[in-house]
């Protein structure tokens, strides 16, 4: 029964990858796309830890802690760039 719920999981999660994607190409302004690019992290952390759930391991899991901190912080320099032209004052 997991076996089948990972399955139909995967196949959501790739499916709202792609519809991320089309919103980062076609994005009608700067911030539409700064959100995708952050829903797409967090899409990304999903599938790596469904991918350490199916294979049991939690090694996964702290690569997915890795992804989360990284994905925040460039969120936030992104922002602070098109707020203020400039990351570091």
């Amino acid at each position: 029964m997991l076996d089948t719920v990972l399955l139909i999981v995967f196949s959501m999660i790739g499916l709202s990858l792609l519809l991320n994607l089309w919103r980062l190409i076609i994005g009608p302004s700067v911030p539409d796309r700064i959100l995708a690019l952050d829903t797409m992290y967090i899409n990304v952390i999903a599938l790596i830890i469904l991918y350490g759930i199916s294979m049991g391991t939690g090694l996964y899991f702290e690569a997915a802690l890795l992804i989360a901190m990284l994905g925040f912080i460039s969120t936030v320099a992104v922002c602070k760039y098109l707020l203020r032209g400039d990351i570091i004052e």
